[in-house]
């Protein structure tokens, strides 16, 4: 066993192809034209995350399911503005109906393409039928983080999405790593930062605080005239969501008359939207199988696992700069 801890370095797939769908020009193309600019940019990024980080565990986590039923169920206006047509776009499904979600064609065009590389390069690629990245992510750190002290990586989740602040722990080792200019520029979120930026002291809080805030982006109401800053001074005077409740509905004298007013309308929004803000910590996420050339199936390829199938897409798709950048970051780490 080794004497220092590894580093379990999970990213949130979409989130960084998003990104370098958009920030990266799409003047890089494939040798018939095709656009590729959010592939090499991933692959990129992944180069730069390990060599930069050296993580000795990685996984690309991957959206199974961006609307989940159980979120809609609880707040049905969940992500509804990037639903395409919630009439023409309803999809049946043995898990009840399913939504698109409305993306660049260019963009999804070039999803199936990310997804061979990856199998080809050896990165483990993980979902989990009915649930998002961000619970993947939850999952994956919360199975690590119950580990024996002396068996456990530390955990740097690489995410371009605010929500998973909440997972920062600072005794188990997890932090984020947020892109605020490119991948180079990374701003490492861990709990002095959760407190210099949002006034709140744990990820569990940052959850609670986002909780009351809303995100417009998610389609998440929260309190009216409850922002950012208050729910902070509120945590921080009584510790958590469900110690501001109850001095709610105590009539506690630390709360005003209208935060309270505020608190009491909102009673069905906050009745459900922890359900919907705090990401599942046990999700279905199975990792692939062990190999005699992988026993770990999470640990950074030494190798492409299928060096000929990884040829046949450089040639296809004019990868051949990015690819060699993932696979000399990969043999730099040994």
């Amino acid at each position: 066993m080794p004497s220092t801890p590894g580093r379990l370095l999970l990213l949130d797939t979409a989130s960084l192809y998003f990104r370098a769908y958009f920030g990266v020009p799409d003047s890089l193309r494939a040798p018939d034209g095709t656009p590729v600019n959010a592939v090499r940019g991933l692959l990129d990024m992944i180069a730069t995350l390990v060599t930069d980080h050296r993580p000795t565990r990685l996984v690309a986590c991957w959206d199974d399911d961006w609307r989940p039923a159980f979120r809609v169920a609880a707040i049905p206006s969940y992500k509804a503005h990037r639903v395409v047509s919630e009439v023409a776009a309803e999809v049946a499904g043995p898990d009840g109906p399913q939504w698109v979600e409305e993306v660049p064609p260019a963009l999804v065009a070039q999803v199936p393409v990310i997804v061979d590389v990856l199998a080809a390069l050896g990165i483990a690629r993980v979902g989990a039928p009915g649930f998002e990245a961000d619970d993947v992510i939850g999952t994956l750190t919360a199975r690590e983080v119950a580990k024996p002290a002396a068996e456990r990586d530390r955990v740097d989740v690489v995410t371009g999405d605010r929500d998973l602040f909440q997972l920062v722990d600072d005794d188990a080792g997890v932090r984020i790593l947020y892109p605020v200019k490119g991948i180079k520029n990374l701003l490492t979120v861990d709990q002095a930062v959760l407190h210099d930026k949002y006034g709140v002291p744990t990820g569990a809080a940052y959850a609670d605080m986002a909780t009351l805030r809303g995100d417009p982006s998610d389609g998440l109401p929260g309190v009216v005239g409850i922002g950012e800053k208050t729910a902070a001074t509120l945590i921080a005077r009584y510790g958590t969501l469900d110690g501001i409740l109850a001095a709610r509905d105590s009539t506690d004298p630390g709360l005003t008359a209208t935060q309270r007013r505020r608190l009491v309308e909102a009673s069905d929004y906050l009745d459900v939207a922890p359900v919907v803000v705090q990401v599942v910590r046990s999700a279905p996420v199975t990792l692939p199988s062990p190999t005699a050339q992988r026993p770990v199936p999470d640990d950074v390829p030494s190798a492409p696992a299928d060096p000929e199938a990884l040829a046949a897409l450089v040639e296809r798709w004019g990868l051949a700069s990015s690819v060699r950048r993932v696979t000399e970051a990969f043999a730099g780490r040994a």
